[in-house]
């Protein structure tokens, strides 16, 4: 789809009084690069996702080489120099099935991004040091992504900006205690199954906790997946178990394919977020201080749950990942009802609240990332002169 949108780039920069002096793109548009080359401009990667990530998708040429076999057959974890090791079935989505042709283009766009001059990283130092470290100073990694600086740029995110206006959703949780909502969403494109849609439900009745739930149509056919289809004109009354709106009307929120995310997770009455793990959606709810269990459903997610449960201990996850099996009710209900009401979710609050401040010291004047930005301006100043 990047290489059909290229002679149009092309004709909008020619018909440009002056040309760009720097060209920043993700993951999917390196062969963009070929227009910087044109113009003799520096050309940088911006990835949107955790250095994890990055180390993972610029070092997968390489495990491809090193690697018999499908990765998911695989037993022990796969190693990444310098980097916490990734479990073969949490790889991300083009890596499960090294057959397909879409593991072919992600080995491409592996390779390709490694030619941009320097990678920025929706991360902060102190979120990801040991990761930041490998891939700056560990010799492999250096030498996969051609010993380019690596420059961290986060959390670049939707900020919370109050404009007096109050939504449905908003208002409802006016009217809740503090620290007593779940906010359930799957984000914008994930979609899960009609058996898991009601297990999910009987989970939050079953809970006897306040929540919102922003609810897409099921997906139909599996556990998880995407969903590309807006405007769906489907109600939710038709994928809910009977009965339960009318059961839930006094503690519950349902929501229909959409709510105002940011605003949500900034109200003093919001307590945890069950997310699909989105790194967008991760970032909103650590800047936010809330607690996560950690639902993943498509393309890096569960390596993104692996870090937010293993590692920074802010969120928990079901035994089983979701891909894999439908999650119960019991299950469900008991994660939420840790989260609210138990020790587990004190203790994860305090953490989230020190990664949120970490996340702030970051971004201020003489933060880490503040500085790191800075860097990468005077390193185009001078490549541009």
């Amino acid at each position: 789809m990047m290489r059909e949108t290229i002679p149009s780039i092309r004709t909008t920069i020619s018909a440009m009084d002056s040309h760009p002096h720097v060209l920043v793109g993700d993951i999917f548009a390196y062969e963009s690069w070929a227009i910087a080359e044109e113009l003799g401009i520096p050309k940088y990667l911006f990835v949107t996702g955790t250095a994890w990530f990055t180390a993972l998708f610029t070092y997968s040429p390489l495990l491809d080489k090193q690697v018999v076999g499908q990765y998911v057959d695989k037993k022990e974890p796969l190693e990444i120099p310098g980097c916490t090791p990734v479990r073969p079935d949490e790889v991300v989505d083009p890596m499960l099935n090294r057959d397909d042709e879409n593991y072919a283009v992600y080995l491409s766009q592996a390779i390709g991004v490694t030619l941009a001059d320097g990678m920025l990283i929706n991360t902060w130092e102190d979120l990801e040091p040991q990761t930041l470290n490998a891939l700056r100073t560990n010799e492999i990694l250096r030498s996969v992504v051609k010993y380019k600086p690596v420059y961290t740029v986060g959390p670049v995110n939707k900020r919370y900006e109050p404009d007096g206006l109050k939504g449905e959703v908003v208002e409802w949780l006016g009217k809740q205690p503090d620290r007593s909502v779940i906010y359930v969403s799957f984000g914008s494109e994930g979609t899960i199954s009609a058996e898991q849609i009601n297990e999910l439900a009987w989970g939050l009745e079953l809970s006897r906790q306040r929540f919102v739930w922003v609810v897409r149509p099921p997906n139909g056919h599996v556990s998880d997946g995407s969903f590309f289809k807006p405007g769906q004109s489907d109600t939710t009354r038709d994928y809910l178990p009977e009965g339960f709106l009318t059961r839930t009307q006094k503690v519950g929120l349902v929501v229909s394919s959409w709510a105002p995310q940011v605003e949500i997770l900034n109200h003093t009455s919001v307590a945890v977020f069950l997310t699909h793990c989105g790194w967008n959606s991760t970032l909103e709810s650590v800047t936010n201080g809330v607690p996560m269990i950690a639902w993943p459903l498509y393309a890096e997610q569960k390596m993104n749950a692996a870090m937010l449960t293993e590692e920074l201990k802010v969120a928990v996850r079901p035994e089983v990942l979701p891909t894999k099996k439908v999650v119960g009710r019991e299950e469900v209900a008991r994660m939420v009802m840790n989260l609210v009401e138990g020790e587990e979710g004190k203790v994860m609050k305090i953490k989230v609240d020190m990664l949120k401040e970490g996340a702030e010291n970051a971004i201020r004047e003489n933060g880490s990332s503040y500085i790191s930005i800075c860097k990468f301006i005077e390193d185009c100043w001078s490549q541009i002169k």
